[in-house]
């Protein structure tokens, strides 16, 4: 352990451990479809990536003018997101040896997602990476989202972690901010590759421009040891 010195590790979710954001996309779809009749495209998908589902949903309420409370469309959405979650929701290859690493060498790690804590589990599980990955906070259980930086340091205070010891890894800009708010180091593989170029990267310690397709387990091992 001592090769990342007292370094933490915290991971964002959706699209960083896991490409959940084709299942996202096709419940926000359906979602926004029953409520509202309106087409949902993937190009408007995009602009909320990154952002907690509460969020998203609050914007949708006031844009598209739905009735219905914010409770009732986060229980929906978590119903139709939950469904296609649990039928397929792939890993990143790299991730998952990412994270098989770290936990062998004693590194300190949680989740940190915009996601509801149900969906955080249902993924965890379904997935296998609840083996290695124990502590989770949900946007939903902190008074702000990201980019905010409430679920990164709530994550910290589990951990019982010095906010600048912990890294974040990060696939969206608002999270990215976010780790910068909370006085995190940051390791940003964008999600949507034209966001590369986000001014909220500029300042991540470590950028892999070209997202997954570029990241590997063995470079972000060589960046916490650097950073460790």
């Amino acid at each position: 352990m001592s090769t990342f010195g007292r370094t933490s590790v915290v991971f964002d979710l959706d699209g960083t451990l896991v490409d959940s954001e084709p299942n996202y996309f096709e419940a926000s779809r359906a979602l926004l479809a029953d409520f509202t009749g309106r087409e949902y495209t993937w190009a408007d998908n995009e602009q909320y990536v990154g952002i907690s589902s509460v969020e998203t949903l609050a914007l949708w309420r006031t844009e598209y003018g739905i009735e219905a409370s914010a409770a009732e469309l986060l229980a929906d959405l978590d119903r139709r997101y939950l469904a296609l979650a649990r039928a397929n929701t792939p890993v990143y290859p790299e991730m998952r040896k990412l994270v098989e690493h770290l936990h062998e060498a004693g590194v300190p790690m949680a989740v940190a997602s915009g996601s509801s804590r149900a969906a955080i589990e249902a993924i965890l599980v379904g997935t296998g990476l609840d083996a290695w990955l124990t502590t989770l906070v949900s946007a939903e259980e902190v008074p702000r989202g990201k980019p905010a930086p409430d679920v990164f340091l709530a994550a910290a205070e589990l951990l019982g972690a010095d906010p600048a010891d912990c890294v974040v890894f990060e696939d969206a800009a608002p999270g990215a901010l976010a780790a910068r708010a909370a006085g995190m180091r940051c390791v940003a593989i964008p999600y949507v590759a034209a966001h590369a170029s986000d001014e909220a990267f500029a300042d991540a310690d470590f950028l892999f421009p070209g997202g997954q397709a570029e990241f590997t387990a063995q470079a972000a091992l060589d960046v916490l040891a650097t950073e460790g």
